[in-house]
């Protein structure tokens, strides 16, 4: 079977990362670059508490992009193996289940928690993180049955979405009822990702929330508030006019533009009831803001505003990529006493007086009818048409580019717009 992969080579990388810079596509060529669309044998199953599933859409995701560009922090290269086939956002079918999987069966569509922690690399005894239910903060990710890798689709014994065909498993097989379609499904998993930091940074109804960058995990972030019914004033901080139309319908009270000319900075205090300051010299600074900021860019200048717009005593959810940033301004968090937390994938939070699964809270969300997630879906491709994916998915202003998926298994018109919801 062909899958994208990722194969580090030092030749590879330091040519991409030289010359990519002038001419973006050197990043994903398919001789010159890390990524490889190449023949592979199917994954196997590790033992017989795994499932085997066809994938019937992978998703694109930014830190797949971030990936690609090869700016992801050294930092996370431990928690890798190459190489691996990409992908962690998926919809499938189950195809083969190990001999002690039970409530699985054959055909069942299914999404997957791609975390890979305790549980999945089989330790007996859970680590201290998920024994509490983090375990997107597990401690083991470099151990056990499995190769190292944080999640499915960075270790090189499951394969990724970006595949035909992965295996996960069974405790992250999550079986979809009849009431959530596959473009909702592969969906989820980045939709979890914005609950679960809603989740664990709850808003009042009473709060002032800033939302920083509109897309996947901006635009999830105001569904999840609106999905949990909380009430709170919602201004969302975009950069072109199709997110501004998405936030808007998924909940977002106001809607700001970045302006070249700095004119958001104004708006945006206004909209929070803050005022403006002009220091001797630098960018303005705001005095009052937003309750919370949720940060969902992870550039430099995202981050530098997501501190300025937060009131004293308030917070930051950074939920943006990991990378290193230089002429990050923290003078804002010891002035105002910030509370700046981070906020990685998924892991278990309260939810109708349980604790469940952030993935299960997601399903049962939009299977009630609270969220329809499938207007963010705007472009499939067939996996052989990667290279236009990969263009298209880091384009997003010229064609209203909001999600970009494969589609495995269907024959498709290349680069068609395959959902029209999105249209501005």
């Amino acid at each position: 079977m062909k899958s994208l992969q990722f194969d580090y080579s030092i030749p590879r990388y330091v040519f991409s990362k030289v010359v990519g810079r002038w001419r973006p596509s050197l990043y994903w060529h398919p001789r010159l670059s890390c990524l490889r669309l190449r023949e592979v044998q199917e994954p196997n199953l590790p033992n017989e508490d795994w499932v085997k599933v066809e994938v019937t859409y992978g998703g694109i995701c930014g830190s797949d992009l971030n990936l690609i560009f090869l700016n992801d922090s050294p930092a996370t290269s431990p928690f890798a193996s190459f190489p691996f086939t990409v992908g962690h956002e998926v919809v499938g079918k189950v195809s083969v289940t190990g001999q002690n999987v039970k409530g699985l069966k054959k055909g069942d569509r299914v999404v997957i928690d791609p975390i890979l922690s305790c549980m999945s690399r089989g330790f007996k005894t859970p680590c201290t993180a998920c024994e509490r239910g983090e375990y997107s903060l597990c401690s083991h990710m470099t151990e056990g049955d499995i190769s190292p890798g944080l999640l499915i689709g960075a270790c090189k014994d499951t394969g990724g979405s970006w595949g035909p065909v992965l295996v996960a498993h069974n405790t992250q097989v999550l079986p979809l009822p009849d009431e959530v379609d596959d473009l909702n499904g592969v969906l989820i998993e980045p939709f979890s990702c914005a609950l679960h930091a809603v989740l664990k940074n709850k808003p009042k109804p009473q709060d002032r929330v800033l939302v920083i960058g509109a897309g996947v995990i901006g635009i999830s972030v105001i569904a999840a508030i609106r999905a949990l019914g909380i009430s709170c004033h919602i201004t969302a901080l975009v950069k072109h006019r199709f997110q501004g139309e998405l936030a808007t319908t998924f909940g977002a009270d106001e809607v700001i533009y970045l302006s070249r000319n700095g004119t958001y900075i104004d708006e945006t205090a206004k909209t929070l009831d803050a005022k403006v300051l002009k220091p001797i010299y630098g960018a303005p600074v705001i005095e009052g803001g937003a309750d919370i900021v949720y940060e969902c860019v992870g550039k430099k200048q995202s981050i530098n505003d997501a501190l300025r717009f937060a009131q004293s005593g308030g917070k930051v959810v950074l939920l943006g990529l990991a990378s290193i940033i230089d002429g990050i301004d923290w003078t804002a968090v010891w002035l105002n006493e910030l509370e700046v937390k981070g906020s990685f994938a998924y892991s278990t939070g309260e939810y109708e007086g349980k604790t469940m699964r952030t993935l299960e809270i997601a399903i049962d969300l939009i299977r009630q009818k609270k969220v329809d997630l499938s207007p963010m879906i705007s472009h499939r491709f067939p996996l052989e048409n990667y290279k236009e994916a990969i263009y298209t998915a880091t384009n997003k202003g010229s064609s209203s580019v909001m999600k970009v998926i494969f589609e495995h298994g269907n024959t498709i018109n290349r680069g068609g717009n395959q959902h029209e919801n999105i249209s501005s």
